[in-house]
Parts: C-alpha cells; structure tokens; sequence
C-alpha cells in the first residue's frame, strides 16, 4: 500500500472513531426517549426503516406517549447498585399490569447511569438495572418474550447533566418498542383498536401494590 493510501486509511479510522458517545448524546437529545437505537443490537436499524415505512412507527408513539401518560415508566436506583427499592417495585407492579392488558405489544427497558465512574463501568451498570427491571416484571407476570433488556444508554443521556450523584440519572425506562408481530390483531392490520383499547387498573384482581411494595 502506497504511502498515501495508509495515510487515507488512518484518517478514516480516526474520523470513524470520533463518532462515538459525544455524537450519539447530541443525536439523542433531538428524539424522542429512547429513539437512540443500541450499535449492538443486529436488526434494529431495519425494524426501525421498516416500522417507519409501514405506518407502524406512528402507532409506537402514539401507544408508547399513553403508557408514559397512565404509567409512571421510569424507576430509580441507588447509587452503584442495581437493587429495587420498595418505591421502585410498586412502579414495575403497575407497569407489569398495564403490560399484561396488551399483549400485542413489545416492550424495551433502557438502563441509565450517573456520570460517576467509567464509560465502560458504567455501561454494564446500565444494562444490570434493564435486567434487574425485566426481571421484576416477568415475575408480575409480564411476558420476558415481550421485554428487551439489551440496550443500555450507560451515562449517556443524563435528565441532570452533572458530574456529581444524581438519583434522577440512575434509572430504567420502559417504553413500547413495537408490536408482536405474529399476533392475530397485527396481523390483521388492527394497530388503532391496540392503541385505543381501554386500559382498567384493576383488571388483575389480587395485586396489592401497597404490599408489593414493602421488602
């Protein structure tokens, strides 16, 4: 290879390597929560063109601004841990039931970090409370087929922007991701009847959050 060309290449990489956290935050900050899709998740970027191309994407947001409107969908957590507080479990018990009402939709968890600590640590901190958050709303009965705990923002996006601890950085979002594909409904084309479907708080009897929610 000519002397040029190495040089050529070289500038490549090093450009290529500039496109990492600092561009994807400024990205970010221009979508909707959760609009930034994981580097690492193979397929998305097709799923994505293609909810768009269909029309589906419309129904995503429209369902996922009603689940934020009737469901808190952020927990929080304390600092360098991926334990649920009480406070937070209540939270997942009511998302859980609201996620039980719709079984045509899929679901995603984003795990946030404050900006203490590493990149790196900080990032499996992340994806550690998506998990820990999946797994409480599989044990409320939600469907773990339905819920992706694959993607962490890290210290990303930040809702304080401060160096120092912030509770409201540490936490998880839940937000509606798409629809399952081989349901009836979906494949029916009935995407509006999903989205304005009455949503009852009490429809699963027996669930006390109040209990739920002490350790």
């Amino acid at each position: 290879m000519k002397a040029s060309g190495k040089i050529l290449v070289a500038v490549s990489v090093l450009a290529l390597t500039a496109c990492t956290a600092e561009n994807r935050t400024a990205l970010a900050w221009n979508e909707e929560a959760g609009g930034y899709l994981d580097d690492t998740g193979f397929g998305d970027a097709t799923m994505n063109n293609t909810l768009v191309q269909t029309g589906e994407r419309g129904y995503v947001l429209d369902l996922n601004r009603r689940f934020a409107s009737e469901v808190d969908p952020m927990i929080t957590f304390p600092f360098d841990s991926a334990a649920l507080t009480p406070q937070a479990r209540a939270t997942l018990v009511r998302q859980a039931r609201w996620i039980r009402q719709f079984p045509e939709v899929r679901f995603a968890v984003y795990g946030h970090t404050d900006l203490v600590g590493s990149e790196e640590y900080n990032y499996r901190l992340g994806l550690r409370r998506a998990q820990a958050a999946v797994n409480y709303l599989v044990s409320q009965g939600a469907d773990r087929s339905r819920l992706k705990a694959l993607v962490s923002y890290g210290e990303e996006q930040p809702l304080i922007v401060t160096q120092g601890r912030e509770r409201q950085n540490r936490r998880t979002i839940t937000e509606v991701s798409g629809f399952v594909q081989s349901h009836p409904m979906v494949l029916n084309g009935k995407y509006a009847e999903v989205v304005f479907r009455g949503y009852v708080a009490s429809a699963t009897p027996g669930t006390n959050i109040a209990a739920d929610a002490v350790e």
